[in-house]
């Protein structure tokens, strides 16, 4: 078939219409028809932009159709139902059937192939527990003067903005009727955070919105105001975010609406810049600083930061600085550390980012538990875990590994009716959700997603609970990583705790243990700076030598 056969039938079957449309007028369809596909091929012809459209003139359009419904014929008729991209069809049907309370029970068997090498399992006991209540519970800011008890499993930061005003209000509503807490994201706190009254982490990020001065400064007044309202019960400081790390953002003055500017503290008119780093302190120990500050003008509530792991011995900076400050300024610990893993979900990043940025969330919660275990400080600050979690045992190997509780952003999303379309950021979301498109959004229906939002944390609980009862555990602060099991090879299983290394108890305070991590980065880590260590400088220069 030559590739200019369609165009050359386009223009014969045009004068041949045209023809027969003297004796029969139905045959001026026909003209309107193959009119428009000869003027398309001949448009394709003349234009210079796209070889392809010259070459296959009309054809190349068919391409470009198949092309733009690519991800939904692979996700509905191609993707096996255990395949992960980035979520797979198994997952988002338990989220779906948790929120809508139907039968998440399963027939004949698994889907995964027990032994195939990465496949993980939880141990049961020969003596089973009975647990009466799920609502599993993490005491935050116990030294504080307004401790919280937070659930174990929260939805994660995602700004208003982000997504839309009736996502954010359906959100909320879930989590005031479920009792866990909402993460604003840096966005700050919009209207539609307080119409329902949930609790809220207030994350403040390095654009500082919502407690900003004029300049894009941090403003301690405007902070104090917000931060005093009850529905705000706990403060996080954004140092980075899994999906991209290290990188700032700017939304365009053309989407910076009324409501978002007012919710921000930005100008109408002007682009809203989020730096990739913060101004407010450089160093860590004036991020711990930066703490104690919110924390008192906040009135005493639970204080912490999150971040994505990057350069170990920065991370090791921040540890160095709680441990001097631990004896003799305590106030300065932080209390609580949220991880968010690279597996993190964005609404938009720069494909370098979101594929190859950042440590994942099971190795960076892995160094953020080992070296507070090793500093003795985990029993003072608390560790909150994100990266794609959305079933009981996601949270079950998540606190195994370290975590305190777990935070889900697109697991809530997938409650709210997310179908994965992956158009997030295009403005054209289409059930409502990552869209400021009034005409998408208000199809929404809050109080009936609201309820899915509930339904789904509760019925993830019972779940958690169901393994927890299992295992012969009590509560999921038991969990540890000798309850999970992983298959490293056809013939060859491990725990956890045999896999990976594990310090002891104030192990660090000894001196640095056989870790190659420890060994090559903790000693020059330093609290009064982020700079790399001289051996690691000695290799930028390596080039040059």
């Amino acid at each position: 078939m030559s590739r200019y056969t369609a165009y050359i039938l386009s223009i014969v079957m045009t004068l041949v219409s045209l023809v027969l449309s003297r004796w029969q007028l139905e045959w001026w369809w026909g003209v309107a028809i193959f009119g428009a596909l000869a003027l398309l091929g001949t448009l394709d012809m003349l234009q210079h932009k796209r070889t392809l459209r010259r070459n296959y003139p009309i054809l190349a359009h068919i391409r470009y159709g198949l092309e733009t419904i690519g991800p939904e014929i692979r996700q509905y008729f191609i993707q096996s139902d255990i395949v992960e991209v980035p979520f797979s069809r198994d997952q988002r049907a338990l989220v779906y059937q948790r929120a809508k309370r139907v039968n998440d029970v399963r027939p004949f068997g698994s889907l995964h192939d027990v032994y195939s090498v990465d496949y993980e399992w939880i141990n049961h006991s020969m003596a089973p527990t009975s647990i009466a209540s799920p609502d599993f519970r993490v005491s935050v800011g116990a030294s504080s003067t307004q401790p919280y008890s937070a659930s174990v499993f929260n939805i994660s930061a995602m700004s208003f903005g982000s997504l839309s005003a009736a996502a954010i209000r359906a959100l909320n509503g879930g989590a005031k009727a479920g009792g866990f807490y909402h993460d604003t994201g840096e966005g700050s706190i919009s209207p539609y955070h307080r119409q329902a009254g949930g609790d809220l982490v207030w994350e403040i990020g390095s654009g500082y919105f919502g407690c900003r001065n004029d300049d894009g400064s941090f403003s301690a007044e405007r902070f104090a105001k917000a931060a005093s309202d009850p529905q705000v019960k706990m403060i996080e400081i954004k140092l980075s975010q899994g999906a991209k790390p290290g990188h700032g953002g700017v939304l365009p003055a053309a989407k910076v609406s009324a409501e978002i500017s007012v919710t921000r503290g930005v100008p109408m008119g002007q682009d809203c810049v989020s730096p990739a780093a913060h101004t407010a302190f450089s160093t860590p120990i004036g991020l711990l600083q930066f703490v104690a500050r919110l924390r008192e003008l906040s009135g005493g509530k639970p204080t912490g930061f999150k971040l994505a792991i990057g350069h170990p011995w920065e991370w090791f900076g921040i540890a160095k600085a709680m441990q001097e400050s631990a004896a003799s300024q305590p106030e300065l610990l932080p209390d609580f550390i949220v991880v968010d893993g690279a597996e993190g979900g964005t609404g938009a990043a720069p494909a370098e980012f979101i594929d190859h940025v950042g440590v994942p969330m099971q190795e960076a919660l892995r160094l953020v538990h080992n070296t507070l275990v090793g500093l003795d400080l985990r029993d003072k600050v608390k560790i909150g875990a994100a990266g794609k979690i959305v079933s009981a045992f996601d949270i079950a190997r998540t606190l195994a590994m370290g975590a305190d509780w777990c935070n889900a952003g697109r697991g809530y999303m997938f409650a709210l009716g997310c179908i994965q379309s992956l158009t997030c950021h295009t403005d054209r979301c289409p059930t409502g959700i990552a869209t400021q498109d009034p005409s998408r959004w208000r199809k929404l229906d809050v109080p009936d997603k609201a309820t899915r939002v509930r339904e789904f944390h509760d019925n993830t609980l019972h779940a958690l609970r169901d393994l927890l009862c299992a295992a012969g555990l009590d509560h999921p602060d038991q969990l540890g990583p000798e309850h999970i099991l992983r298959r490293v090879s056809p013939t060859e299983v491990r725990s956890i705790a045999a896999l990976y290394p594990f310090l002891r108890r104030g192990e660090l305070l000894a001196g640095i243990p056989d870790h190659a991590v420890f060994k090559d980065f903790w000693q020059p880590a330093r609290s009064d700076g982020f700079m790399p260590p001289p051996h690691v400088l000695s290799l930028r220069t390596g080039k040059c030598a």
